[in-house]
């Protein structure tokens, strides 16, 4: 039973329109299943936010969200305008969150395309039409104002000025409930929530503006005086407005472009029946195993081989590879790629969440949604910094109420308009989310935001070798039997099946091989364990146990024959623990773009240190090649471990590149660490940064951007400063109306906004 955490609003009818996000294969699309420690299985689902103004808001909607039961985490990336929610199935549904966001104000719909470029739509259309109001009443405000403004002594008589006013109250009414009435509705929520928005401040201003105009509108010789401030009051909503709507047409050029490049898989598939017939079905419901016919121009709908036909696939999506690479029956497709040559018939293998698009996606979700440590810095001290306007506008109309009382009101009101510390809260969330896409659109992926701050810090990096620096897969150029004999078939064909149990570049070299020397049960290997740095144990029909792996490994001590280091050829070792029966040689091949990319790497100044369980002769080697000074081989995971700490001992901010099983520990430690494409799961999961088309040379792009990034975000925050340090001594000494305050609070977050855009390039 599922109960459900929300009881429905009678005023908010549910219907299929949520009871759909319930569908267990419709979750698929912007859900995924995770095991909490204990062995809880809890799903983390991703959603599209709107209604968002200021970085208080995610506070909000977070908090909304906590009151779900089930509800076991939530973040929102207010920049992102992005929501991650891990809840537990047992407790609650998916439809109960988006309930639990409405209810306080805002909207939420699932992260997929469809239904983001509706809510867009409807986001896009709602501003304009509010922006569209305040703009067309400002003017006609306007018009009833100049005559008070260009006459002289008695030209404007009484009862006419009178009349006017009375003209600009009216028409402002539109423009404080419709245009302004989301900025209210925020502000009331952060009350409510018992946050401080950046709304509020705004909100009492207007409040203030509004209720004073309207006292000396009605009761001319009152407490209020006889000045009206309606054209100011107008104007400064159409320039807030106008700012927000223009950020906000940036924010979704940022994600239709994000989107764009994420949109790559297909919603339906042709799958081939047994009886020889074709079905369209949706995506969502193929299975490992199902033959499928892709057409021309078709996206291929999942991860699989191809079974019949040639053809090429143009995989820049996944890997930002810009030309299209050739594809045979058996080749591996990537689920997302385009079918560029010609129709084919594919194996699927993965499936939803399995496939490396689907992969990458989440990732790009994750990063998102996350508030990095600049923007929690930045919305920590925002809190405090608005309560200190309140405070000073406070004070400013208190000082002002005896210097010109006439004055005190509108300088209260431009004190709070001018401060509004919304340049200072986008300053990092902007620009942190610009370099994200912008490097997502090469093929490298951030699974944290934090990493950029780290990486343009960076100032020692630790690679590995084989799988990073080398091609994944080095060539098998020989085979040796020890002590001088012949190498045995069957004990080949066994070694080459006993290699397909593991995902190690050189393992994988052996289970490829093209020549088709292992035979289909050559082995039933059983209990087979993989140990990280050695290589494989298994154990045969018969019991006895075989290791594939280092020769220190499955030799040991007792290596008679064999040589203790075979100088700088590759080897993998086959034989029972202690006795070594087969040696495979291997032939490195060197990534195209390593060595520029380490050359480029060494000229930002970056320390550069070679790590590999590879033998110190072949370390030193490839080392050489590339111009590194310092290497280290026959390097196990502690010992690349210990090596990584004792730099970070030594003040050094540290990152580690790498791409199997024995890097995961060292890329969990590391201050910033890229995993590459094709890499181990485990590897890729402990990295900050997952590398897609594994080519090295996206590592400097990376770098050099995460560098600019902190660049722009330093001069936003430079900007915000000398923005406020400004305008409030201006609007203090009642320099400023409150329509100029507005537009230099609009302006000072465009310009924000806009620096931060320049990333995306």
């Amino acid at each position: 039973m599922n109960p459900t955490a929300i009881e429905a609003d009678p005023n908010m009818p549910l219907g299929s329109e949520l009871d759909v996000l319930n569908d267990p294969v419709e979750q698929r699309a912007f859900t995924r299943l995770i095991e909490a420690p204990g062995g809880i299985k809890l799903a983390e689902s991703a959603f599209l936010l709107s209604g968002m103004y200021c970085a208080a808001c995610a506070g909000t909607i977070e908090a909304a969200l906590h009151t779900v039961p089930g509800v076991q985490e939530a973040q929102v990336n207010a920049a992102g305008q992005r929501a991650r929610v891990r809840w537990d199935p047992a407790l609650t549904k998916a439809s109960d969150l988006v309930v639990a966001v409405r209810r306080a104000g805002y909207d939420a719909v699932p992260d997929a395309a469809a239904p983001a470029r509706e809510m867009r739509r409807k986001e896009r259309r709602t501003a304009l039409w509010r922006l569209f109001v305040a703009s067309f009443c400002a003017m006609q405000v306007m018009m009833f104002a100049t005559p008070s403004y260009v006459a002289h002594g008695s030209d404007l008589a009484p009862d006419l000025r009178q009349l006017l006013n009375w003209g600009s109250w009216l028409v402002s009414l539109p423009v404080l409930v419709f245009s302004a009435g989301s900025i209210f509705r925020n502000a009331w929520r952060s009350m409510q929530a018992r946050r401080i928005g950046m709304d509020v401040p705004v909100s009492v201003g207007l409040a203030v503006t509004f209720v004073a105009s309207s006292g000396a509108t009605f009761a001319p010789g009152g407490v209020f005086g006889h000045e009206v401030y309606f054209d100011s009051f107008t104007m400064f909503i159409s320039f807030l407005l106008a700012g927000r709507f223009l950020e906000m047409a940036a924010r979704h050029r940022a994600a239709e472009a994000l989107e764009k490049s994420l949109a790559g898989m297909p919603e339906t598939a042709q799958r081939l029946c047994v009886d020889g017939g074709v079905e369209m079905v949706s995506v969502r419901r193929l299975r490992p195993q199902d033959l499928v016919r892709v057409a021309l121009g078709a996206a291929f709908p999942a991860d699989g081989r191809l079974e019949v036909g040639t053809t090429r696939a143009d995989e820049s999506l996944l890997t930002g590879e810009s030309h299209p690479v050739e594809r045979a029956p058996g080749d591996e497709v990537v689920g997302g790629s385009l079918n560029l040559g010609a129709p084919v018939v594919m194996r699927v293998e993965r499936v939803g969440a399995d496939t490396r698009y689907e992969a990458i996606v989440a990732m790009m979700r994750d990063a998102l949604s996350q508030r990095p440590t600049l923007a929690r810095r930045a919305d920590a001290w925002a809190a405090p910094f608005l309560w200190a306007v309140l405070l000073l506008a406070a004070g400013a109309a208190a000082v002002w109420s005896m210097i010109d009382p006439s004055r005190a009101v509108w300088v209260a009101v431009s004190v709070l308009i001018v401060t509004c510390p919304c340049a200072l809260s986008l300053a990092a969330p902007s620009a942190l989310v610009a370099a994200t896409g912008a490097l997502a659109r090469r093929g490298v992926m951030l699974q944290r935001l934090d990493a950029l701050e780290a990486l343009a810090g960076m100032t020692q990096l630790f690679l590995d070798k084989t799988g990073t620096l080398t091609h994944e897969q080095s060539v098998w150029t020989r085979t040796r039997a020890e002590c001088g004999g012949q190498p045995g078939t069957l004990e080949v064909q066994a070694a080459l099946s006993l290699a397909r149990w593991s995902n190690h570049p050189l393992s994988q070299a052996l289970a490829s091989d093209p020549q088709g020397r292992v035979a289909a049960g050559v082995a039933a290997w059983t209990h087979v364990t993989e140990v990280p740095g050695h290589g494989l144990q298994a154990l045969d029909e018969h019991g006895q146990l075989w290791r594939l792996g280092s020769a220190a490994w499955v030799g040991g001590a007792a290596e008679a024959c064999g040589e203790a280091d075979h100088g700088e050829a590759q080897e993998v070792c086959f034989g029972s623990p202690g006795k070594i029966h087969l040696r495979f040689e291997f032939e490195e091949r060197l990534r195209e773009d390593a060595l520029e990319a380490t050359r480029a790497l060494q000229g930002e100044g970056l320390e550069l240190a070679l790590l590999s369980g590879d033998s110190p002769a072949r370390a030193k080697a490839l080392a050489h090649r590339l111009g590194i000074a310092r290497v280290m081989g026959a390097a196990m995971p502690e010992d690349k471990l210990n090596a990584l700490a004792q730099a970070q001992a030594k003040g050094e901010i540290v990152g580690m590149v790498g791409d199997g099983v024995n890097d995961a520990p060292v890329l969990a430690r590391a201050d910033v660490s890229f995993a590459m494409g094709q890499g181990a799961l485990v590897a890729r999961v402990h990295a900050d940064a997952v590398i897609v088309s594994s080519r090295l040379g996206e590592l400097v792009v990376a770098r050099r951007l995460a560098v600019k990034t902190m660049r722009v975000i330093r001069q936003n925050l430079l900007w915000a400063a000398v923005y406020n340090a400004a305008c409030i001594p201006l609007a203090l000494m009642g320099y400023l109306p409150p329509w100029a305050a507005g537009l230099g609070m609009a302006f000072s977050s465009l310009l924000v906004v806009g620096n931060s855009l320049r990333l995306a390039r």
